[in-house]
């Protein structure tokens, strides 16, 4: 069975700009590294080119209103109400076919679900991952919501999805699009909303009517690190995911929970992140993995390949090609910055216990709601 990459470079040509943090030409250096370690050209990898999504695609989560106004802001005209709509601020600039830019994102990852469907049996989506647009505006760095796209196209084909997702930062516009559902089960690890955008995620946001039970919030403290993560991988994560059955698993890998991330300050680890995408990869559930944040671009390139490797059921070696640090050179990409740092600062008491109460509560209230579904089932 062929595992699908989605091809992101069609992506390269856009360019938020020079102070925004969010670094397109991250897309082509982590292909240029999974090349070089032979992830790409192989037989039992089908690469795809990303496509637009159409805007009746769009339209299962967006407004046309809001459509509209991305369209007209691509061109560069002036829309009277932009600012309503997210666009045109620091985090959501307007750039030249920024249109273009959120539909190919979006194409490519509901793509990556259609894969699944067809029967690859594991799908990337690197450039997708832009988890926080929601239905009428842009928001954080994200202007089309294709997290949201693929699931739905996954659900169209009558599949219960579990969505997990350990950006940095909250998955708000998944969580928004799906907080009544029951066939959509939302987990999300981040940093907690006391301490960064976009202010929400907390343990008991559960889901609404039908829904409750079905979204899922681990709200870390600064400083989480490893510890952290592998306990809420093991004790939260995998038991909801046990109990939710999913058909298909929708994964998002932002890396801005790694150490020297510029906008969070969560503290994993390379290995850290590698042993949570094992554990995806040994659920053995049908798995689209889209990408998402992480402003280091070193962390992003190598955290990327070593969830594709994983995904193709092969572990990296922790050499890098020399010609692959001549090329990330000319970015500013420095071998330190690939392998990441060598001490990881411990996991604090003061994280774990307020993790440990988290749990606690989330074993009080969304799990036996969780239990319960399967009854009727």
């Amino acid at each position: 069975m062929k595992k699908t990459l989605v091809d992101p470079r069609l992506l390269l040509r856009f360019d938020f700009g020079e102070a925004h943090p969010f670094k397109v030409y991250r897309l082509g250096l982590l292909m240029e590294l999974c090349s070089q370690y032979g992830l790409v050209d192989r037989p039992d990898v089908q690469v795809v080119p990303l496509r637009e999504a159409r805007e009746e695609e769009g339209l299962g989560f967006h407004s046309k209103g809001y459509f509209e106004a991305l369209r007209l802001a691509s061109t560069g005209m002036w829309v009277p109400n932009q600012f309503a709509h997210g666009l045109g601020t620091a985090d959501n600039p307007v750039f030249p076919d920024v249109y273009e830019w959120a539909m190919l994102v979006a194409g490519g990852s509901i793509d990556g679900a259609d894969a699944l469907l067809t029967g690859s049996g594991r799908a990337f989506s690197p450039a997708g991952g832009l988890h926080h647009a929601m239905p009428t505006r842009a928001s954080g760095f994200c202007h089309v919501n294709d997290c949201v796209l693929a699931i739905e196209h996954l659900r169209r084909a009558g599949k219960r999805v579990v969505y997990v997702d350990i950006d940095a930062h909250h998955g708000d516009g998944v969580q928004h699009a799906f907080y009544g559902a029951r066939d959509v089960l939302t987990i999300s690890l981040h940093q907690t909303g006391y301490t960064i955008f976009p202010g929400t995620g907390f343990e008991d946001e559960i889901g609404v009517d039908g829904g409750r039970g079905f979204a899922i919030n681990v709200p870390l403290l600064p400083g989480a690190g490893d510890r952290a993560y592998d306990q809420a991988l093991d004790e939260v994560v995998v038991p909801a995911i046990e109990l939710f059955r999913p058909d298909a698993l929708v994964t998002q890998l932002g890396t801005d929970a790694l150490i020297g991330d510029l906008l969070a300050n969560l503290r994993m680890s390379l290995h850290g992140f590698e042993r949570a995408v094992e554990r995806f990869r040994a659920l053995g559930t049908p798995w689209l993995a889209l990408g998402g944040g992480g402003y280091d671009v070193g962390n992003v390139v190598r955290a990327w390949t070593i969830a594709w490797a994983a995904m193709l059921d092969e572990k990296l070696p922790d050499e890098i090609p020399a010609a692959f640090l001549t090329q990330a050179a000319t970015y500013g990409v420095t071998a330190s910055q690939l392998h990441g740092p060598r001490d990881v600062p411990p996991t604090s008491e003061r994280v774990l216990e307020a993790l440990a109460d988290t749990i606690r509560k989330l074993r009080e209230t969304a799990f036996p709601l969780l239990a319960e579904s399967r009854k009727a089932i």
